[in-house]
């Protein structure tokens, strides 16, 4: 019998080691401590139960067995029913908590967005064209982003792609009653063009097909018709498409893929460029794109004096290949940014650049591996977590935060990256883009009209580093 008691009592013990370690949480307030002191009394008021239990199931033993055994079934009724209570001052403390205090950057978010949607709605709406026809999954994941992104942000579509094909989609995807009031609210136009360019084609392919929807699209921005262009398509194609539509930069040899990465500071990403347009690389290349990054991070991440890094295997100005040593003195002799050094890999996400230069291949490769991170890292986070009762409270707890990690280190949050150094604004989105990433990328683009990156970007041709 006295076994039997001590199984009980460490039920209460399993409680107060559950409140303990509730009460560890990194972000205790004060509506922690009342959640806490709840949970706690119910605690006390479960070992009391169970003690008083206890003593009279000693009591029932001198009296008789066949008694004992049912105040011991009463005792573990009443051991139920103090856990019950326990769980349920648990799960109030987690509806109030976990929303206010368990992640202490969401009323900072809360507050950019708040700010976002002040700017967004006192901006003038803007006419942005989609290529409808890029992408894997396109047209219907991308028209259903377009409706999406015209909803939230002060932008009108001009949506370019084989009409009928668009119908059919969002026939398949139940947009069509929604299609055709935003066309009625002139809010998105549907304009039709030839065979698009698949994702297997060269880049010369838009030579050929002068009608393809890149083409189209692109043709809007050079005609003033569009303030920007996206395209989740042949990224190859978009970017010759660009130069060969709308244009370089006066000065600039060669565009680059500009993508954020996330940071330490959620507030502020690091911006990588190349990432994948320009495979083979001289250092002068690095140059133009650590001058247009500077203008980006300036304009559009809102960084007063951006701290540019070259990636690099070492911080010594020694290290690396022959681009490598011959960009670093370039960009040392630069006075027109903050050149801080050398990047190594494991400094791109510190925090402590704003701007990181490669080339086109390393750039791409380090981009790609970024993409697989926040499912392995949740993936490893979920195999850890203790199981059982304990697990389950934990999971609890932390679910939201879990969501909020793989939201800051997911692709499709970002959307897509703006292609550096032709006369336009363009975002080149990922070729497995759905609606999300759609939005995300038609925000980027909105974004880098509303802060004039363009004028600013203009001015670059009057460095003499680009007319000599």
């Amino acid at each position: 019998m006295g076994k039997e008691t001590a199984q009980k009592i460490n039920k209460p013990r399993a409680i107060r080691r559950l409140v303990i370690w509730y009460k560890r949480n990194s972000a205790v307030t004060s509506i922690v401590d009342t959640a806490a002191s709840s949970a706690a009394t119910a605690s006390n008021v479960a070992g009391n139960m169970v003690s008083g239990a206890g003593s009279v199931v000693t009591t029932a033993s001198n009296v008789a067995g066949n008694v004992a055994g049912n105040v011991v079934s009463s005792a573990e009724s009443v051991v139920n029913t103090a856990s019950s209570v326990v769980s349920n001052a648990s799960s109030i403390a987690k509806n109030t908590l976990q929303p206010l205090v368990f992640d202490p950057l969401k009323r900072l978010q809360n507050n950019d967005n708040i700010l976002d949607r002040v700017e967004e709605s006192q901006s003038k709406r803007i006419w942005i064209a989609v290529d409808g026809m890029g992408g894997d999954y396109a047209p219907g994941p991308i028209l259903e982003g377009c409706l999406e992104a015209i909803s939230r942000f002060p932008i009108n579509i001009k949506f370019v792609g084989e009409i009928e094909k668009v119908k059919d989609a969002a026939e398949k995807n139940g947009l069509a009653e929604l299609l055709e009031n935003e066309i009625d609210n002139n809010r998105l136009e549907l304009i039709d063009s030839g065979e698009p360019i698949g994702m297997n084609e060269e880049a010369t392919a838009v030579r050929k097909k002068k009608n393809a929807s890149i083409n189209v699209a692109m043709d809007l921005v050079r005609n003033n018709k569009a303030e920007a262009v996206y395209s989740a398509g042949n990224s190859g194609a978009m970017m010759a498409s660009a130069i060969f539509r709308i244009g370089r930069l006066k000065g600039i040899e060669r565009p680059a893929i500009g993508a954020l990465f996330p940071t330490r500071d959620q507030t502020r990403p690091v911006l990588v460029l190349d990432v994948g347009a320009n495979t083979d690389c001289k250092p002068s290349y690095l140059h133009q794109f650590a001058l247009l990054g500077n203008i980006y991070a300036k304009d559009v991440l809102q960084v007063q004096k951006p701290r540019i890094g070259l990636l690099n295997i070492g911080e010594e100005e020694c290290k690396g290949n022959d681009l490598s040593l011959k960009t670093f003195e370039l960009l040392s002799s630069e006075k027109s940014f903050d050149f801080g050094g050398n990047c190594e890999g494991r400094d791109v996400l510190s925090g402590s650049f704003d701007v990181v230069v490669c080339d086109g291949f390393t750039g791409n490769i380090l981009l790609k591996f970024l993409e697989s991170v926040g499912g392995v890292l949740l993936d490893i986070l979920r195999s850890e977590l203790p199981r059982g009762r304990r697990g389950k409270v934990g999971s609890a707890f932390l679910r939201s935060n879990l969501l909020r990690i793989k939201k800051r280190l997911d692709h499709a949050e970002h959307g897509g990256a703006l292609l550096l150094g032709v006369n336009g604004i363009c975002v080149i989105g990922h070729g497995s883009s759905k609606s999300l990433s759609v939005v995300s990328a038609l925000r980027l683009a909105h974004s880098a009209v509303n802060h004039g990156v363009m004028d600013n970007l203009n001015q670059l041709q009057k460095l003499q580093v680009l007319n000599s």
